[in-house]
């Protein structure tokens, strides 16, 4: 599975992506984003508070209880505004 981090997001991780392998019971975006703030540091701070967050899996907008799986792309970033 490929992270994309966007913004302040790939600021506080420090990447602005990578492969990760969660474990198999990891079966929705909210159950990843747990996953990833356990891996302390950066994640914990940049996922702490998920109203500031938005996620995108296989280029779509898409809610916490939505599934992922192996080789999905899943984007992380910050809410974005128009103008």
């Amino acid at each position: 599975m490929k992270i994309l981090y966007f913004a302040w997001l790939r600021t506080k991780i420090g990447a602005g992506s990578e492969e990760v392998t969660p474990p198999a019971e990891i079966e929705d975006v909210g159950g990843l984003i747990d996953w990833l703030k356990g891996r302390g540091g950066g994640y914990a701070e940049a996922l702490d508070d998920l109203s500031l967050v938005r996620v995108a899996v296989n280029q779509e907008h898409v809610g916490l209880d939505h599934p992922v799986k192996a080789g999905d792309e899943v984007a992380l970033f910050p809410p974005v505004t128009g103008g």
